[in-house]
């Protein structure tokens, strides 16, 4: 009890001199004061008495602004040194209530909340951290580091990913441009001009910004695996394989390289897909895992593959693949390479026929004929390809129909190639006549 009362007496003498000096307007004499009340309180272990001294020094009238930011930066740190869980969380709590709506302590509030969600998260309360996180638009900070921000951002998707709420998952990586990875960071460091707000430095705990590429590109990897989006996946992983502490390594990037592969393989037929697989043959790394480059090459050439030969050679490879940011490839996968081998079949046939009956087209892709009609249909609608199927006589055309017009101007560059062959021709005759006629002079 003496020793509370000695407290409470060395508190009430500091207040007396932190209102004289708040009065006088003396920054640093109130800030000092300010700083020592809670400096008591701490070492005399008053959790209680703290959080009230934090909240009374906040709402004094006419309190400056650099005293109240001593004040939560100095308090911050007792955080880690508290007794137990709730007594944490109260202070917290405390913290957080001075600081809001206070755009001078704006991001020790946002790391204030950053801790007090980490701790809901570790009680399982997933949907209260998330919900905290969604709070902070740090995006807004100016005075905020980059890194901190970015960190921040790839937290409250993450958390919104760990809760399958992936519309605001998507709206919330939307706030981070991909670009911010690529810069120099050697160019940015430059002195700020006069007038210009000072940008603080990043926690230690904050990873580089090689590192928070690596981890964006995880967590966009969960999000586009939610809706089966195979080609953005294949791009995530190639922004990983891009990361110089990645290529340096072969035991980190011939996993992501073969996972570049089989999202390849299985994302639909289109200009993005055709040209990443063509820029991935020919990557040199690419000789270090045969196997996958020569499914590539399947892919590349036009050539029917039969789809069971195919299964039985990359069936152990396919379920090896366990370590996949989205999940393991599954039964769904499965069946997408099918209809994806399918659809190159498909493709194949109609670059060699122009013309073709479905009994045949059902031979060649290895299916019944209602299978080969149904996937063919399904490619015309996507617009994959042109055909046309004439079901009582059961042909399929691949043929183009053109107008008058494309007609016409088809005839004409036709006409206009048969007589510059002509004309060629009678150059060629007329020249070896010249010829002739000159070596009969000579003899």
């Amino acid at each position: 009890m003496e020793g509370k009362g000695n407290l409470e007496a060395a508190i009430e003498q500091l207040l007396n001199v932190e209102k004289q000096m708040r009065l006088a307007g003396d920054v640093t004499s109130t800030t000092t004061a300010v700083i020592n009340i809670l400096q008591l309180c701490f070492e005399a272990k008053d959790w209680k008495a703290l959080n009230e001294q934090i909240v009374n020094l906040s709402k004094k009238r006419g309190q400056l602004k650099q005293a109240v930011t001593s004040m939560v930066q100095q308090a911050m740190q007792y955080i880690d040194q508290t007794p137990d869980l709730e007594t944490r969380i109260e202070l917290i709590k405390s913290l957080n209530d001075v600081s809001a709506g206070k755009i001078y302590v704006e991001i020790e509030r946002a790391r204030l909340i950053k801790k007090l969600a980490t701790i809901k998260e570790e009680q399982g309360l997933i949907a209260e951290a998330a919900d905290l996180m969604q709070e902070v638009a740090v995006e807004t900070f100016g005075a905020m580091a980059k890194t901190e921000k970015i960190a921040f951002i790839l937290e409250q998707v993450r958390l919104c990913l760990v809760r399958e709420d992936y519309v605001r998952a998507q709206i919330l990586s939307r706030k981070i441009n991909p670009r911010v990875f690529d810069a120099d960071p050697s160019k940015e460091k430059k002195k700020p001009k006069e007038g210009d707000q000072v940008v603080e430095k990043a926690p230690a705990d904050i990873p580089s910004l090689l590192e928070l590429k690596r981890t964006y590109y995880e967590l966009m990897i969960r999000y586009y695996s939610h809706s089966n989006d195979y080609l953005e996946i294949c791009r995530c992983y190639k922004a990983i394989y891009e990361i110089p502490s990645v290529k340096e390594n072969p035991a980190q990037w011939i996993p992501v390289l073969r996972k570049i592969c089989w999202y390849l393989v299985l994302a639909p037929h289109d200009p993005m897909q055709s040209s990443l697989l063509n820029f991935t043959l020919e990557d040199k790394n690419l000789s270090e895992i045969p196997k996958f480059r020569f499914l590539l090459k399947q892919l590349v050439t036009m050539e029917v593959i039969q789809w069971t030969s195919l299964w039985n050679t990359y069936k152990g490879e396919f379920e090896s693949e366990k370590s996949m940011l989205g999940g393991p490839l599954g039964d769904k996968a499965s069946e997408d390479l099918r209809e994806r081998v399918i659809e190159h079949n498909i493709l194949v046939v109609s670059k060699y026929y122009s013309r073709i009956t479905l009994k045949r087209l059902a031979e060649l892709l290895c299916l019944t004929i209602q299978e080969a009609e149904k996937h063919l249909s399904e490619m015309v609608v996507s617009k994959a390809l042109v055909a046309k199927i004439d079901r009582p006589m059961g042909i399929v055309c691949f043929q183009i129909v053109k107008d008058s017009n494309e007609i016409l101007n088809s005839w004409a560059v036709n006409l206009e190639k048969l007589l510059d062959l002509v004309e060629k021709s009678c150059h060629q005759i007329h020249k070896e006549t010249m010829i002739h006629k000159a070596a009969l002079k000579l003899s």
